[in-house]
């Protein structure tokens, strides 16, 4: 808020304003679609893999991303009203817990885009040990440790935010998981010729490899959407503490709202394709439906 009432006076940029109406159905549409991709999973035995549990991680971090912007919004609107001061202790506290819970969607959402990246390295490099490799109980024990240190990092990060020390590894994490993601990619897709033609010669091995680089495609835009959506955010943080001073960047964050609206659009465009690129969620998204008919 400081930022933005400084930001106005040194540059000529008015600062772009998103409806609240727009916020809370954007949020809203976004939690259902998640929790309709959950509810598939936990229906259907037949996507209980450790592909789809890693998917089911990623859903619940795009959850709380939306349950963030609905809560702060209905925080914004309280203390319009008067029922909220906006430098109260009790309001501190509930800002650092928004602050905590929309940490947690960041941190859970690139450690849940790592693991499937992962989970797709071994499927189609290691296709014939895969069930050997990536077990069930893995696959658990990876989202136990994933979670667990997202929300010991989301606590510190949201109580020492204003320090430098903090900001500073937050913002670096997020290019450098990124840079780790698209090593490993560019490993996958130079190697996935050369594997496909030693495996080629094994019974059904074309359909299985075509639905590992299916898997892989998927991957793929799982990513685009996730840097397109979040990295403006992630770029205002940088901005916010590094030069709130200069008018182009503060230009930059007068758009601040359109950000926070093209993070909730992640939450609504992955359960989108995870529709469009599953089959089996397809059929088990129409079984539900059908039922509730």
């Amino acid at each position: 808020e400081n930022i933005s009432d400084f930001s106005s006076n040194i540059t000529d940029c008015t600062q772009v304003v998103v409806p609240e109406e727009v916020f809370f159905t954007v949020a809203a549409a976004g939690i259902l679609e998640n929790l309709l991709v959950l509810i598939a999973v936990i229906r259907n035995k037949n996507l209980h893999l450790p592909m789809y549990f890693f998917i089911c991680s990623l859903a619940i971090s795009d959850m709380l991303g939306s349950l963030y912007k609905t809560l702060e919004n209905i925080f914004i609107i309280l203390c319009k009203m008067g029922y909220l001061t906006r430098r109260g202790d009790f309001e501190k506290k509930l800002d650092d817990a928004m602050d905590s819970m929309f940490i947690l969607s960041l941190l859970g959402s690139i450690f849940s885009l790592l693991a499937i990246a992962a989970d797709r390295y071994i499927t189609i490099f290691y296709a014939l040990r895969y069930h050997n490799i990536m077990t069930l109980r893995r696959a658990l024990v990876i989202l136990a440790i994933i979670w667990t240190f997202c929300a010991g990092s989301s606590i510190a990060i949201a109580l020492f935010s204003y320090e430098a020390a903090t900001v500073i590894p937050f913002t670096i994490l997020f290019p450098l998981m990124m840079f780790f993601i698209l090593c490993l990619y560019i490993h996958m897709f130079l190697l996935a010729r050369s594997h496909a033609k030693k495996i080629a010669s094994l019974p059904a091995s074309t359909v299985h490899q075509r639905t590992n680089m299916k898997g892989a495609i998927t991957l793929t835009i799982f990513l685009g959407v996730f840097l397109c959506c979040w990295a403006p955010f992630v770029l205002h943080i940088l901005l916010a503490r590094f030069c709130p001073h200069n008018p182009y960047c503060a230009c930059y964050m007068s758009i601040f709202h359109v950000n926070g609206t093209l993070i909730m659009c992640n939450a609504i465009i992955d359960p989108m394709i995870f529709a469009f690129r599953s089959p089996e969620l397809r059929s088990t998204f129409k079984k539900m439906f059908c039922c509730a008919r």
